[in-house]
């Protein structure tokens, strides 16, 4: 399939807001083919990169420093110190302050945690919550509440949360997402819809949401956009990326 049309570039307005790319990425510990997956980053020119499934092992952050250099990002915050996920962004983004939150272990389940930011590109000022959520159902709806929990105490008014949901539209989790955010996907379709898997893409279980104010311009999977093939998209990852273009008001 054929991306009908291409996002907007990112660029600051004359009335100090901004129109940002949000790319949000699971990149399975980077265990896969790296280059391949530096390709698909840049060529998406992101502002901001939501990672899940970071390093967070031996030399992690070395690791995460690689592929952000390679894809034109600098780390922002997360990684192991934020259970998996981790935000990236561009040297346009200036940075107030960032956050790792660990969210409660549950004993046998894998431990989870938000990335969290506050930036300014221009005079807009934005949140930002980078998530992995449980396999497991109980635990995925409770975490969801909590990255709510934590976006309305980020002290913003304008805000992008975006990961792994583990989880389909019709879920339990999404669905409480999606009733306080806007969906990013379902308010402005653009490119592909399914993220799982790369070779087979069946489902969505991966999404960027956005505060009711943030206006959307596309979101989806960026099949046929430019600089991205196929190749590179099964061969980056387990799973394929949902970007977003947003436009966000001048605080």
């Amino acid at each position: 399939m054929a991306t009908p049309m291409l996002l907007p570039n990112s660029r600051t307005e004359p009335d100090g807001s901004a129109v940002i790319r949000v790319l949000s990425y699971n990149i399975r510990s980077m265990r896969d083919d790296t280059d391949a997956l530096a390709r698909v980053i840049t060529a998406c020119a992101p502002d901001l990169v939501l990672v899940q499934e970071a390093p967070r092992f031996f030399r992690w952050r070395k690791k995460l420093s690689r592929l952000a250099a390679a894809s034109g990002q600098v780390i922002l915050t997360g990684g192991a110190t934020a259970a998996g996920p981790a935000i990236l962004c561009s040297l346009r983004a200036t940075v107030e302050r960032t956050e790792d939150v660990l969210l409660p272990l549950t004993p046998g389940l894998h431990r989870r945690g938000l990335a969290t930011a506050v930036v300014r590109f221009g005079s807009a000022r934005l949140g930002v919550i980078s998530c992995h959520l449980s396999l497991q159902q109980a635990e995925r709806y409770e975490q969801a509440g909590r990255l709510l929990d934590r976006l309305a105490r980020m002290g913003v008014e304008q805000a992008v949360a975006g990961g792994d949901l583990n989880e389909r539209p019709d879920g339990r989790a999404f669905r409480l997402l999606s009733d306080s955010l806007q969906d990013c996907r379902a308010t402005a379709p653009w490119g592909g819809e399914f993220t799982s898997t790369p070779a087979d893409p069946h489902q969505r279980i991966d999404a960027v949401f956005a505060t009711k104010d943030i206006e959307v311009l596309g979101c989806g999977v960026p099949i046929g956009h430019p600089g991205i093939t196929e190749t590179d998209l099964r061969a980056a990852t387990d799973h394929l990326p949902v970007l977003a273009a947003l436009k966000i008001p001048a605080s």
